[in-house]
Order: structure tokens, then sequence, then C-alpha cells
């Protein structure tokens, strides 16, 4: 297993089915301020539905279609970072974000996130990041901003949350902007 070091005691790596005892304890101590904007951490109620989310995304790895990895904060598992879609034959990619309030104001998000953008952009060739959230997630969107991600569009009551329709706004980053955010 790999453990990527992102300072301040706390380690990137990934996060799999054999894991959902500890998500499912993390999904439970997250879920009130995650859930709003993670569709899938109302969906990781249990044991079986926690094993079954981080299933999917070992079945994501297993085609290279998506990853999942977590960000342990001094032993602890508060968040995480992944690629909701990778798709080498065309290009691109979706990263994706979550933090539970024990792990936040430390700057885990912008360090997890530049390492997978690292990875896929540079490494693997890919040649464009999208990022999605609610345009009222501010945490989310100064993220964005800070990686260097542009604002491409809104897509207008994509998203559905309890009843309610909301936004989503669409950011991107092409492998020569981050090549360039990096010199």
């Amino acid at each position: 297993m790999f453990v990527i070091d992102l300072g301040g005691g706390a380690e990137l790596r990934p996060l799999e089915p054999w894991q959902a005892p500890e998500f499912l304890a993390h999904m439970d101590r997250a879920r009130e301020s995650v859930d709003p904007w993670i569709p899938w951490a109302g969906l990781s109620t249990d044991l079986a539905s926690a094993t079954a989310t981080l299933q999917r995304y070992a079945d994501l790895a297993a085609r290279d279609a998506g990853r999942l990895y977590g960000i342990w904060l001094d032993g602890t598992l508060v968040g995480g970072t992944m690629f909701v879609r990778f798709d080498a034959g065309t290009g691109g990619c979706e990263v994706g974000c979550w933090l539970e309030p024990a792990g936040t104001g430390r700057g885990l998000i912008t360090r997890a996130v530049t390492r997978l953008l690292d990875w896929a952009l540079t490494e693997r060739g890919l040649w464009r990041a999208a990022w999605r959230c609610r345009p009222d997630n501010a945490t989310s969107v100064a993220v964005a901003r800070r990686l260097g991600f542009t604002l491409e569009g809104v897509l207008r009551g994509e998203f559905p949350y309890r009843g309610v329709r909301h936004d989503t706004q669409l950011w991107a980053i092409t492998a020569p902007e981050w090549t360039a955010r990096a010199s």
C-alpha cells in the first residue's frame, strides 16, 4: 500500500472496501456537513451501504475509470478525494472531495487534490480535469479557484437534494494551464 505524506500529520491513501467500518464511522461524523454536497454521503448509512460505496470505486479503479483516496489526520480518517470520472481514452477526468469538520482549515483538500492533478495531468497525460460544485458551496469554490480552475458555466437545476433542485458550477483546468501554474 502507498501513503502520500500531506504534512502536519496528514496522509493520503487508497480507500478500499476492507476499510468500510472506518469509512462508516467517518461518514457518521461527517454526514451533516458533507451530505448537502456529496450525494453518496447520505447513502453510506450502514456497513453494507458503506462497503457498496467503496466497492463501486474499487470497481472503477480496476477499470481505470475512477479512484477513491482517504485523508487521514493523525491516524483518523477525516475526508478524501476522488476521481469521480477518469477516462484516459478521451483525456478527461473529474475530481471531487469531502472533509469532516475535524479536518477543515488545514489545506488538506488543496494538497490532496494537487497530488491527484499532478498524477492525472502530468504522469498519465490527461488533457483536462473538471470540478463540479454547487455555487453556494463557498469552500469548494475557493478550492477550485486556489487550484487554478476556470469557471466554465452553470448547469441549472442539475443537482436534486431533499426535493430541491440546485445549480452546479462546472470548473475545469487543462494540462497546459496546470503545468504553467506549477512553474
